[in-house]
């Protein structure tokens, strides 16, 4: 197992480091450190195991570093070495797997290593968490059922059907009329004929649920005349889990700027987006419109700490999903300008010009003209 060791006293990480290692086995440390703040650094970037930490510490103490570890590397175990007990109702409220008074006697500490390689064992078993079905909606609909690692493709029987599970998954948790989806999908036919299809497609679609392994899912129907209500039971969507996890970043800083291009990342594609449903373009947009926000964050932060080629790959990522906003390519342009690369201010500017006048016919904005014009001055 992976460990990380966390003490503001140099000489009883070295004893602890030579405890593991050699006395007990099993253990590599990983990292040592005497700065609690560079330990969730270093947490994020090697994901240990388990923490061994100390709790009397300046500036933080191991308490509150066990909720910023825990916080920062969800699942990890923690594992308090100190020379006080009163401490040890607050470490077990953290669901700390052992604390451990100095001075550490090496059979005491083979038993808490003991303890920690049984408990590896069922998580690496059993998974960190029970694996519950998860519904795919960033470009296309597709099932994960358990036991699945990657979202599956789903067989419709119509578009229809389709269109109506997307729909109700849509408006999830609410009855929807029975009226306002005849008018959806089949606005043409007589009344007894829409209700009929209408009836085979919700059939269609439970049938579809159970071949998938998607049971969980349900869609009632108290009232035919009333309408349909679509629930999850235990099943996750993605997108939502996306928004929750984006809700809890806080802003951008060096704790945290690897969740943020994680949660960057996940965003796999617009809402629905393979499907030109028109009731979907509101929350499409608004999801786009959330990405973007937390996206500028993080290249903000990354310009203000001068890591420049973060910033640009940022930005690059940016413009890929907005084409059309003129923000990513001044923003990449000034980037290019500070990182010294002329060419490149050169080409997001031509690139600018071909996208605004050229294919949608409009003018730049002058402030990005009138800077341009600047620089030019300024390089040449």
């Amino acid at each position: 197992m992976r460990a990380i060791l966390v003490d503001d006293e140099p000489l009883a990480l070295r004893r602890l480091k030579q405890m593991l290692e050699c006395d007990v086995g099993g253990v590599e440390v990983i990292e040592m450190c005497i700065d609690p703040v560079q330990a969730v650094d270093m947490t994020i970037k090697h994901q240990p195991d388990v923490a061994f930490l100390d709790i009397r510490m300046p500036g933080m103490n191991g308490l509150q570093l066990g909720e910023r570890l825990q916080s920062a590397v969800p699942g990890i175990e923690l594992v308090f070495v100190t020379g006080y007990d009163q401490y040890a109702v607050h470490a077990f409220q953290l669901y700390a797997l052992d604390y451990i008074l100095k001075p550490v006697r090496a059979d005491r500490l083979r038993r808490s290593v003991q303890r920690l390689r049984e408990k590896l064992k069922v998580t690496k078993e059993l998974g960190r968490e029970p694996q519950l079905p998860l519904i795919c909606c960033f470009n296309q609909l597709a099932f994960q059922p358990p036991g699945k690692e990657e979202c599956q493709p789903v067989k419709w029987r119509t578009s229809k059907a389709q269109e109506l599970f997307a729909y109700l998954l849509h408006h999830r948790n609410r009855t929807v009329d029975r009226g306002a989806i005849i008018e959806l999908l089949w606005p043409d036919f007589e009344v007894s004929r829409a209700a009929q299809q209408l009836y085979t497609t919700v059939y269609h679609i439970r049938q579809t649920l159970k071949a998938s392994g998607m049971e969980t899912v349900s869609i009632s129907s108290a009232d035919l005349e009333i309408g349909y209500r679509l629930t999850m039971g235990e099943a996750r969507l993605d997108v939502e889990e996306w928004e929750n996890h984006l809700r809890q970043l806080g802003d951008p800083d060096v704790h945290t700027v690897e969740k943020y291009e994680q949660a960057l990342q996940l965003y796999r594609g617009n809402y629905l987006g393979d499907y030109e449903y028109l009731w979907a373009e509101h929350e499409r947009e608004r999801l786009r419109q959330l990405w973007l926000h937390y996206a500028r964050s993080l290249s903000g932060f990354y310009r203000q700490q001068g890591r420049l080629e973060e910033a640009i790959r940022v930005n690059l990522r940016i413009q890929a999903l907005f084409p059309d906003t003129e923000e990513s390519y001044f923003a990449l342009m000034k980037l290019y300008d500070a990182a010294g690369d002329r060419r490149r201010v050169e080409k997001q500017y031509l690139l600018l010009i071909s996208r605004m006048e050229r294919e949608l016919g409009l003018r730049v904005h002058a402030e990005i003209t009138s800077w341009y014009e600047d620089w030019r001055q300024r390089k040449f």
